[in-house]
């Protein structure tokens, strides 16, 4: 079971006998239940969800926008089918949302004039950030998708308006250089996370939680958290050697200092640490997973070949290397260059390919005309 995030609040006060004690509430308000346990305890989560799932509408809500909120918030497409990461997210847009359309009539969702008012909310966000901007509309879309196939609204205001933000990650690849430096300062704890991610191309959750039972000394099994793919990668000389000689101290292979599983956070907090003493700008854990499908490319490996191993869809994997690296990879370039020289070598400069035709094809001009080439 998952806690619903939305709203959670928290409040910590020193006791009489100076003792310090922190209550929660599921939301914030007079009509808010204090729950009992400790956060993350099993009669924590029951309660909290109990008391979402039971939530009276005020009568100063009915009606508004605030509903769908909370409707969609409690509905099992948010709590089951979203991955932890990504409900953290959505609750914080959804915030955003609640601060600005809190009151919002529903009916007045379905008029078409309705898309202008989200679309200024959106465009008001954009002076500060385009992708947060972009992130915010895209949760009240999604919001207001899952109300239309369920008969809450008529339509979705928020299906057209594009995206804002259009910047590309050809910058956000870690250079061998970078690894180098990155590795040079790393703990040994740290070392292991970026040697998996570099060599299987896994997302951050599924590397922290990858149990040695998955690897049997020559490949990795994956079932991606994400999507549900499952990955069967064969592990590279250099990621054989680590992890055997890697300590077993704990069913997880990634471990922290302590011989603890990474959490999300304690693994955040260790990571940050080493860019800054390697002096790496701008790259972060993510950037991994784009880097090793790059990796993969240099060395020759197709878009076939490369999403066997990372998991990725055929078309993400184009997207990725035709996008956003490789049109600006200077490495790939080298390779081309190196490739026709060595053809060239082969057959002399003088030397003519009887094989190859007199004339190019015919190629279509910007006018739509064709131009034969000599």
């Amino acid at each position: 079971m998952h806690v619903r995030l939305k709203g959670l609040n928290s409040r910590t006060k020193r006791l009489a006998d100076g003792t310090i004690k922190t209550y929660y509430w599921p939301w914030k308000g007079k009509n808010a239940p204090l729950l009992p346990g400790k956060p993350g305890s099993a009669e924590f989560i029951s309660a909290c969800n109990a008391a979402i799932a039971g939530r009276v509408e005020l009568p100063s809500q009915a009606g508004t926008l605030i509903t769908l909120l909370t409707k969609f918030q409690a509905s099992g497409e948010f709590q089951y089918k979203i991955n932890d990461r990504t409900r953290r997210d959505y609750v914080k847009n959804i915030k955003r949302i609640e601060a600005e359309f809190a009151d919002f009539p529903i009916k007045a969702i379905d008029d078409p004039a309705s898309r202008a008012d989200f679309l200024e909310w959106r465009d008001k966000m954009a002076k500060t950030s385009l992708r947060q901007a972009d992130y915010s509309y895209q949760t009240l879309r999604r919001i207001f998708s899952w109300a239309r196939k369920r008969g809450m609204i008529k339509s979705s205001p928020c299906s057209e308006g594009g995206k804002l933000y259009t910047g590309s990650r050809v910058e956000k690849v870690w250079s061998n250089e970078q690894v180098e430096r990155f590795l040079a300062h790393a703990p040994p704890t740290v070392t292991l996370l970026m040697k998996l991610a570099l060599e299987t191309g896994q997302r951050q959750g599924d590397i922290r939680k990858l149990a040695w039972s998955a690897y049997d000394g020559e490949v990795i099994r994956v079932r991606q958290k994400k999507t549900g793919a499952y990955v069967a990668v064969p592990v590279s000389d250099e990621l054989k050697a680590t992890l055997d000689a890697t300590p077993r101290v704990c069913p997880i292979i990634a471990v922290s200092a302590d011989g603890r599983p990474w959490t999300e956070n304690s693994l955040q907090s260790a990571w940050r640490v080493v860019p800054l003493k390697a002096k790496i700008e701008d790259r972060t854990f993510h950037d991994l997973r784009g880097t090793a499908v790059v990796r993969l490319a240099r060395a020759g490996c197709n878009v076939v070949e490369i999403f066997s191993i990372t998991g990725h869809k055929p078309s993400e994997v184009q997207s990725i290397l035709t996008a956003h690296y490789l049109p600006q990879d200077g490495e790939v370039a080298a390779n081309a260059i190196a490739k026709l020289n060595a053809y060239r070598r082969g057959r002399g400069d003088q030397k003519v390919d009887k094989n190859l035709p007199s004339k190019l094809p015919s190629v279509a001009t910007g006018d739509g005309q064709k131009q034969e080439k000599e």
